[in-house]
């Protein structure tokens, strides 16, 4: 029932811009942590930012200054904001987030369907 909808991903020179969503839907009481990670080919997948249910977050430390984790709780939602994209930074790129529905206490763990990040040079 829930599920997690990225957008936003693309094609784009390096210095650019882009700005990833995902929304989560379904029965949800709360969201936990909410993250973004990334994969390359061939490449072990790593976490590139994190963010609490206080807004507290940390960061791949060569993201660091250049990319920016947020959330809007009332929407369910968590963005990031890639700023000065380099080549290296191209992958797939997943949410997740730790999400506990009406009826049930439990924390459970889902994925996004990731979305392709291509930084030219």
């Amino acid at each position: 029932q829930v599920q997690l909808v990225e957008s936003g991903g693309g094609l784009v020179q390096a210095g650019g811009s882009l700005r990833l969503s995902c929304a989560a839907s379904g029965s949800i009481f709360s969201i936990n942590v909410m993250s973004w990670h990334r994969q390359a080919p061939g490449k072990e997948r790593e976490l590139v930012a994190v963010i609490d249910s206080s807004g507290g977050t940390d960061y791949l430390d060569s993201v660091k200054g250049r990319f920016t984790i947020s959330r809007d709780n009332a929407k369910n939602t968590v963005y990031l904001q890639m700023n000065s994209l380099k080549p290296e930074d191209t992958a797939v790129y997943y949410c997740y987030a730790e999400v506990s529905p009406y009826t049930d206490y439990r924390v459970y763990d889902y994925w996004g369907q990731g979305t392709q990040v291509t930084v030219s040079s």
